[in-house]
Protein backbone atom coordinates (compact mmCIF):
# COMPACT_ATOMS: atom_id res chain seq x y z
CA UNK A 1 0.00 0.00 0.00
CA UNK A 2 0.96 3.53 -0.42
CA UNK A 3 1.21 6.07 2.19
CA UNK A 4 -0.69 5.79 5.33
CA UNK A 5 -3.71 8.02 4.90
CA UNK A 6 -7.27 7.90 5.06
CA UNK A 7 -8.09 8.08 1.48
CA UNK A 8 -5.99 5.10 0.90
CA UNK A 9 -7.67 2.97 3.59
CA UNK A 10 -11.07 4.17 2.56
CA UNK A 11 -9.35 2.29 -1.12
CA UNK A 12 -8.80 -0.62 0.51
CA UNK A 13 -11.16 -1.08 2.44
CA UNK A 14 -13.30 -1.00 -0.47
CA UNK A 15 -11.49 -3.54 -2.20
CA UNK A 16 -11.45 -5.77 0.89
CA UNK A 17 -15.50 -6.13 0.87
CA UNK A 18 -15.16 -6.54 -3.27
CA UNK A 19 -12.98 -9.71 -2.23
CA UNK A 20 -15.50 -10.70 0.25
CA UNK A 21 -18.71 -9.91 -1.92
CA UNK A 22 -16.80 -12.06 -4.89
CA UNK A 23 -16.16 -14.93 -2.45
CA UNK A 24 -20.02 -15.38 -1.51
CA UNK A 25 -21.07 -14.74 -4.81
CA UNK A 26 -18.53 -17.56 -5.17
CA UNK A 27 -19.19 -19.94 -2.43
CA UNK A 28 -22.62 -19.22 -0.98
CA UNK A 29 -23.18 -19.18 2.78
CA UNK A 30 -23.04 -22.27 5.01
CA UNK A 31 -19.26 -23.24 4.90
CA UNK A 32 -16.86 -23.68 7.67
CA UNK A 33 -14.97 -19.83 8.55
CA UNK A 34 -11.68 -21.72 7.49
CA UNK A 35 -12.98 -22.27 3.73
CA UNK A 36 -13.73 -18.58 3.50
CA UNK A 37 -10.26 -17.68 5.12
CA UNK A 38 -8.38 -19.29 2.73
CA UNK A 39 -10.76 -18.17 -0.13
CA UNK A 40 -10.46 -14.22 0.87
CA UNK A 41 -6.42 -14.87 0.84
CA UNK A 42 -6.97 -16.38 -2.68
CA UNK A 43 -8.78 -13.32 -4.18
CA UNK A 44 -6.94 -10.69 -1.76
CA UNK A 45 -3.48 -11.96 -3.41
CA UNK A 46 -5.36 -11.89 -7.30
CA UNK A 47 -6.35 -8.21 -6.50
CA UNK A 48 -2.84 -7.58 -5.75
CA UNK A 49 -3.45 -7.16 -1.82
CA UNK A 50 -0.57 -7.54 0.57
CA UNK A 51 -2.15 -9.93 3.46
CA UNK A 52 -0.99 -12.06 6.46
CA UNK A 53 -3.27 -14.64 8.30
CA UNK A 54 -3.50 -16.55 11.84
CA UNK A 55 -0.21 -15.00 12.57
CA UNK A 56 -0.23 -13.77 17.00
CA UNK A 57 -1.49 -10.59 18.56
CA UNK A 58 0.72 -9.51 20.88
CA UNK A 59 -0.36 -9.27 24.40
CA UNK A 60 1.72 -6.35 26.27
CA UNK A 61 1.07 -6.31 30.19
CA UNK A 62 2.70 -4.56 32.39
CA UNK A 63 5.93 -4.03 29.43
CA UNK A 64 5.35 -7.49 29.18
CA UNK A 65 4.86 -9.07 25.85
CA UNK A 66 3.35 -12.41 26.94
CA UNK A 67 1.83 -15.19 24.30
CA UNK A 68 -1.39 -15.86 24.68
CA UNK A 69 -2.39 -17.78 22.07
CA UNK A 70 -4.61 -15.06 20.04
CA UNK A 71 -4.16 -14.99 16.42
CA UNK A 72 -5.97 -12.89 13.73
CA UNK A 73 -7.78 -14.26 10.81
CA UNK A 74 -6.55 -11.35 8.05
CA UNK A 75 -3.93 -8.86 8.23
CA UNK A 76 -3.96 -6.78 4.73
CA UNK A 77 -1.38 -4.61 3.82
CA UNK A 78 -0.56 -4.20 7.43
CA UNK A 79 -2.99 -1.54 8.42
CA UNK A 80 -6.45 -3.42 8.06
CA UNK A 81 -7.40 -6.32 10.46
CA UNK A 82 -10.33 -8.72 9.17
CA UNK A 83 -12.25 -11.25 11.33
CA UNK A 84 -14.04 -13.68 9.91
CA UNK A 85 -17.53 -15.07 10.75
CA UNK A 86 -19.68 -17.53 9.11
CA UNK A 87 -22.51 -17.55 12.28
CA UNK A 88 -26.13 -16.98 12.11
CA UNK A 89 -26.23 -14.11 14.24
CA UNK A 90 -23.39 -11.56 15.03
CA UNK A 91 -23.31 -10.24 18.76
CA UNK A 92 -21.74 -7.74 20.03
CA UNK A 93 -18.58 -9.59 21.46
CA UNK A 94 -17.35 -9.45 17.39
CA UNK A 95 -17.47 -6.07 17.31
CA UNK A 96 -15.17 -5.97 20.43
CA UNK A 97 -12.84 -8.60 19.47
CA UNK A 98 -11.77 -7.11 16.14
CA UNK A 99 -11.34 -3.98 18.13
CA UNK A 100 -9.46 -5.64 20.45
CA UNK A 101 -7.41 -6.75 17.77
CA UNK A 102 -6.75 -3.52 15.91
CA UNK A 103 -5.78 -1.75 18.89
CA UNK A 104 -3.55 -4.89 20.20
CA UNK A 105 -1.63 -4.76 16.42
CA UNK A 106 -1.88 -0.93 16.55
CA UNK A 107 -3.39 -0.40 12.98
CA UNK A 108 -6.19 2.48 12.26
CA UNK A 109 -8.80 0.06 10.36
CA UNK A 110 -10.56 -3.09 11.57
CA UNK A 111 -13.33 -4.48 9.84
CA UNK A 112 -15.78 -7.63 10.77
CA UNK A 113 -17.36 -10.05 7.75
CA UNK A 114 -20.05 -12.79 8.19
CA UNK A 115 -20.80 -15.02 5.36
CA UNK A 116 -23.70 -16.47 6.50
CA UNK A 117 -25.71 -13.95 5.41
CA UNK A 118 -28.04 -13.29 1.80
CA UNK A 119 -25.85 -10.15 1.20
CA UNK A 120 -22.18 -9.10 2.33
CA UNK A 121 -22.57 -5.16 1.53
CA UNK A 122 -25.88 -4.88 3.49
CA UNK A 123 -25.98 -7.12 6.42
CA UNK A 124 -22.67 -9.13 6.48
CA UNK A 125 -20.28 -6.68 6.83
CA UNK A 126 -18.88 -4.06 9.64
CA UNK A 127 -15.99 -1.52 9.48
CA UNK A 128 -14.59 0.01 12.43
CA UNK A 129 -12.31 2.47 13.33
CA UNK A 130 -9.33 3.58 15.79
CA UNK A 131 -8.37 6.52 17.23
CA UNK A 132 -5.07 5.76 15.32
CA UNK A 133 -7.37 6.72 11.85
CA UNK A 134 -8.45 9.85 13.88
CA UNK A 135 -4.72 11.07 13.76
CA UNK A 136 -4.30 10.34 9.73
CA UNK A 137 -4.09 12.95 6.68
CA UNK A 138 -6.97 12.93 4.78
CA UNK A 139 -4.71 12.97 1.62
Amino acid sequence: MKTLTKSNLKKLTYEIIGAAIEVHKEMGPGLLEKVYEVCMIHELELRGIKVKSQQAVPVCYKGAVLNAELRYDLLVEDCIVVELKAVMEMIPLFDAQVLSYARLLDVPKAILINFTCSNIFKEGQKTFVTELFRLLPDE
